[in-house]
């Protein structure tokens, strides 16, 4: 697939991120799809594969948050299977605090599927705002 369409298919995903539809991005994902959080933080490790990322990872986080969490893309770059996005995340933790995050994820894609992202971010704000997710599974950590 070419960085176009790679382009093109990271665009419509975060076109619906922006309005709060997660599910754009879990329809996207192959089934070993992994999500990697790079560094040495509290939540530095692997998720993976999907049905870990979506029932280990993403719906822990996302029930942290009173209403939609929203993230847009502000650029996106793409070169072979690689894209990069940069992105704003916006939104409101159950206790009330602002959670308004930024991003820089680099996606692999392969024939029209997610197969991994790494996430880089505002780790202290992660650490300060959000409940730590424990991972199981075949992704965490021993």
């Amino acid at each position: 697939m070419s960085a176009e369409r790679n382009t093109k298919l990271l665009r419509e995903i975060f076109d619906q991120l922006a309005v709060g539809k997660a599910r754009a991005l879990t329809d996207a994902m192959a089934d070993d799809f992994r999500w990697i959080f790079p560094g040495h933080w509290s939540w530095s490790g692997t998720w993976e594969p999907k049905s870990e990322v979506v029932h280990g990872l993403l719906r822990p986080l996302m029930a942290q948050f009173a209403g939609d969490y929203r993230c847009a893309a502000e650029s996106i770059v793409a070169q072979g299977d690689r894209v990069v996005v940069q992105a704003r995340g916006h939104g409101t933790t159950l206790r009330g605090e602002r959670y308004d995050q930024t991003y820089c994820f680099v996606y692999r894609v392969t024939d029209g599927r997610l197969r991994e992202v790494v996430e880089h971010c505002d780790t202290a704000l992660v650490d300060r705002v959000l409940d730590r997710i424990p991972r199981s599974g075949p992704g965490a950590a021993a």
